[in-house]
């Protein structure tokens, strides 16, 4: 069996809301942080976390989150500079070894990857499943 880990995920939207309920599906414990608590409608039955409501921008947030003792840490909000925040304060302050960035202005991934975070493009993986699909079809 794989260890469990303390995963805080930033963000309740769709993309949140999946990466939580799987997550916490696969055993980790799993903390969601969101400002609207409606979304938090969004995590599965399988969903055995917890969510706090709050602006992760906050610090007493993210020590409510108990940011401290995560050993990764998720923003996924469809706010690039809110994710990037986060994720400094995650790395910085609270010490998080693993930080993942979701980013969705291209123009930004180099400067967060210069910062140390490790940053995933939506935008990007999105633009390139297109392009596969499209020479798939062509191909056929």
């Amino acid at each position: 069996m794989k260890k469990s880990l303390y995963i805080a995920v930033i963000g309740c939207g769709r993309l949140g809301s999946i990466l939580a309920s799987d997550l916490s599906q696969q055993g980790h414990e799993v903390v969601i942080i969101d400002q609207d608590k409606s979304v938090f409608a969004h995590l599965g039955s399988e969903f055995s976390g917890f969510a706090i409501t709050g602006d992760a921008a906050e610090m007493n947030i993210l020590q409510l989150a108990k940011l401290n003792k995560a050993q990764v840490a998720i923003a996924v909000t469809g706010k690039d500079n809110l994710n990037i925040m986060v994720s400094q304060l995650a790395k910085t302050v609270f010490n998080v070894p693993i930080v993942l960035t979701r980013i969705l202005d291209l123009l930004k991934d180099e400067i967060y990857q210069q910062l140390g975070l490790i940053t995933i493009s939506t935008t990007k993986i999105s633009a390139e499943i297109f392009l596969q699909t499209l020479q798939q079809q062509l191909e056929e």
